[in-house]
C-alpha cells in the first residue's frame, strides 16, 4: 500500500504497524529464553483461564483456540467485573492464569490475578509495561518488548501479545513443530503490511456496516479487526463465526452487504470459503482471504508454514489496510473520537 508509505508524516499507528516484525525479532531474541524457564516452572495445569479487555482479550481469545487444539486443555475467558465489582470468587487453584495488559494498570484485571493467585494458581502476565503492578502481582511476567505504542489504536502490541501467549504455550506443550513457525514470523509480517485491501473501501462506504467472519484462530482476528473498524473509522463491524454466522446473521447478507472473510489455511478453511461464496451467492459483496472460494472475490494473502502462525500474520495485512481506510475517511487513527491510550475499568 504504497500510498501510506509515502505519507509526509505518516502516523502514529503506521509506523507501529511497520515495526510489527523487528517488535516480533525482539520478542522471540530477548523475551523467548524467560518464557521457556516459565514453562518449565508451570506443573500440568487442569485448565486455563484468561482476562482482558479489548484488543488484549482478543489475544486471548486467539490463545483460547491453540491451548484447546494444541494442548488439549480447556480455557475460559473470566469476567473482571466478576472479582471487582461482585466479590465472586471463581476457584481458580487448579488453573494456569494468564492476564493479558499493555498498560498493566487496569484496576479490574489486577482484581482477578490477585485473586488467583491467593488460591494458589500460577499466573503469568503479558504486558508491555515491565514495571506494571500487573508485572508485581503475576507469578511471572513477560514483557512483550513491543516498544512504546503511542496511537491508541493497539496493533504491535497485539501482535507481540499474540506471539508471547503461543512460545508459552508451544514451550509448555513442546511443539518444536510451531516454535520453528514462530521463529519465522517477522519474515512473513514484512511481506504481509505490503498486501493490497484497498478494494474493501468503497463497498464497505457505500453501506457503513459489515461482517468480518472467521473461524477458531481466524476468529479471533476477526473480533480484532470488527472493533478496529468501530475504533478508528467510525463503521459498525460485527465478528462473526463462519458456523454462526449462518444461525440468523446471515439473513441481512443481500444487496451488496459487504463481508471481510478472514481464511486461514487450517481444517476450517473450506468450510470458511463455502459460507463466503453463499452469502455472495444471496447478494452479499464478499471478500475472502483464501483461494478456496469460487465466486466470492479474492484478496492477496501471505501465508505461513503453520495455521496458528497463518491467522496472526492475517491482522498485519488488515491493520495496513484500516490505517489507510480510517486517513480516507478522514479520521486520525492515531486519536479515535472519545477514546484514550490507558482506560482503567474497575
Amino acid at each position: 500500500m504504497t500510498d501510506a508509505k509515502s505519507q509526509a508524516t505518516p502516523t502514529h499507528m503506521r509506523r507501529e504497524i511497520e515495526e510489527i516484525p523487528d517488535a516480533a525479532r525482539r520478542l522471540l531474541t530477548e523475551a523467548h529464553p524467560q518464557i521457556r524457564e516459565i514453562a518449565g516452572r508451570i506443573d500440568a495445569p487442569v485448565f486455563l483461564a484468561s482476562v482482558a479487555r479489548g484488543s488484549s482479550d482478543h489475544a486471548a481469545t486467539f490463545l483460547k483456540y491453540a491451548a484447546e487444539i494444541y494442548l488439549g486443555l480447556a480455557m475460559a475467558s473470566l469476567g473482571p467485573s466478576v472479582s471487582s465489582i461482585y466479590s465472586g470468587n471463581v476457584k481458580l487453584g487448579q488453573a494456569l492464569v494468564i492476564a493479558i495488559s499493555q498498560s498493566g494498570a487496569s484496576p479490574d484485571i489486577l482484581s482477578v490475578v490477585e485473586s488467583a493467585a491467593n488460591q494458589g494458581a500460577f499466573t503469568v502476565g503479558l504486558t508491555n509495561t515491565a514495571d506494571s503492578k500487573l508485572a508485581q502481582l503475576s507469578g511471572a511476567a513477560i514483557d512483550i518488548c513491543a516498544g512504546p505504542e503511542r496511537s491508541v489504536a493497539a496493533t504491535k502490541t497485539y501482535v507481540n501479545s499474540v506471539l508471547a501467549g503461543l512460545l508459552l504455550l508451544a514451550e509448555i506443550g513442546g511443539d518444536e513443530t510451531l516454535l520453528k513457525a514462530l521463529s519465522e514470523l517477522p519474515v512473513h509480517f514484512e511481506k504481509a503490511i505490503d498486501m493490497d485491501w484497498q478494494a474493501l473501501a468503497e463497498p464497505i462506504e457505500k453501506r457503513g456496516s459489515l461482517y468480518v467472519i472467521g473461524r477458531g484462530p481466524g476468529l479471533a482476528i476477526a473480533n480484532e479487526a470488527a472493533l478496529k473498524f468501530k475504533e478508528t473509522c467510525q463503521i459498525h463491524a460485527e465478528a462473526y463465526s463462519s458456523a454462526e454466522v449462518m444461525h440468523g446473521p446471515v439473513s441481512i447478507v443481500e444487496n451488496g452487504y459487504p463481508i471481510l472473510a478472514l481464511g486461514v489455511r487450517d481444517a476450517a478453511e473450506a468450510g470458511l470459503a463455502e459460507a463466503a461464496d453463499r452469502m455472495f451467492d444471496q447478494g452479499g459483496q464478499v471478500f475472502a482471504t483464501t483461494n478456496l472460494v469460487e465466486r466470492a472475490g479474492k484478496l492477496p494473502f501471505e501465508s505461513a508454514e503453520h495455521p496458528l502462525t497463518d491467522a496472526l500474520v492475517q491482522i498485519v495485512s488488515f491493520y495496513a489496510f484500516i490505517e489507510w481506510f480510517a486517513r480516507k475517511r478522514g479520521f486520525n487513527p492515531d486519536i479515535p473520537k472519545h477514546l484514550k491510550k490507558v482506560t482503567q475499568t474497575v
